[in-house]
């Protein structure tokens, strides 16, 4: 897996993202990560992101991932990302490659559910079990057969049925950082960003209604 890609995206001296070791190693010693980061560039989206062999594979999600079996999620896939990116939580300057918000939404270890990942890569069929502290359980992402000069890179991220899918919505019930607990708004104001602009990633807080006024007694004449 190559960084080359990655590396040719972004300047290093402007944005804060890890540039990553210039030849990287896979670990085998330890368990597989995996990070799903909440991102407020152009548009919102989603960025799932699985070790293998040094790197992390990471697909765009629009919309988020699903635990709804019955729900299939886009996941357009970009280019590898050093390991150290699974703790990246912060702003990418505007007018820089993914300029706006980034927060680390989910995290934890994966395990291929196939006896090759790089073969079901390859055939465009991975299955894989999620240890997160948001996203667990068994999943496949699948590819599609998209159009253009991104054909190859379209793919669909899928929930399978176990005893994690559920119908809840869990982007919206889950807004938060599982790193700082903040929403997009807190991470751009803390690191100088775009506030307004991040804040359209986070949930619309809903105005208390005030308490209905006692209605008067009349007096009896």
């Amino acid at each position: 897996m190559s960084l080359k890609e990655y590396r040719a995206k972004r300047n290093f001296t402007i944005s804060s993202e890890p540039a990553g070791d210039a030849e990287p190693k896979s670990n085998q010693k330890r368990a597989l990560l995996f990070v799903v980061q909440k991102h407020r560039a152009t548009q919102l989206h989603y960025d799932f992101r699985l070790e293998l062999n040094g790197t992390l594979l990471s697909w765009a999600v629009p919309k988020g991932p699903s635990t709804d079996p019955s729900v299939k999620r886009l996941a357009m896939q970009v280019e590898d990302h050093p390991i150290e990116y699974a703790n990246f939580e912060g702003v990418i300057p505007e007018g820089e490659y993914g300029g706006g918000t980034v927060m680390v939404w989910d995290t934890g270890k994966w395990t291929p559910e196939v006896q090759n990942a790089e073969e079901g890569l390859r055939k465009g069929d991975l299955k894989f079990t999620l240890q997160g502290k948001k996203l667990k359980g068994s999943w496949v992402l699948v590819r599609t057969r998209g159009f253009g000069s991104k054909a190859d890179k379209s793919w669909l991220l899928i929930k399978h049925k176990d005893e994690f899918a559920s119908k809840k919505d869990i982007i919206a019930d889950e807004p938060r950082s599982v790193l700082s607990h903040k929403l997009l708004a807190d991470i751009a104001r803390d690191n100088d960003g775009n506030v307004e602009k991040a804040a359209t990633g986070d949930p619309i807080s809903k105005p208390e209604k005030a308490a209905p006024a006692a209605k008067k007694k009349r007096r009896k004449q």
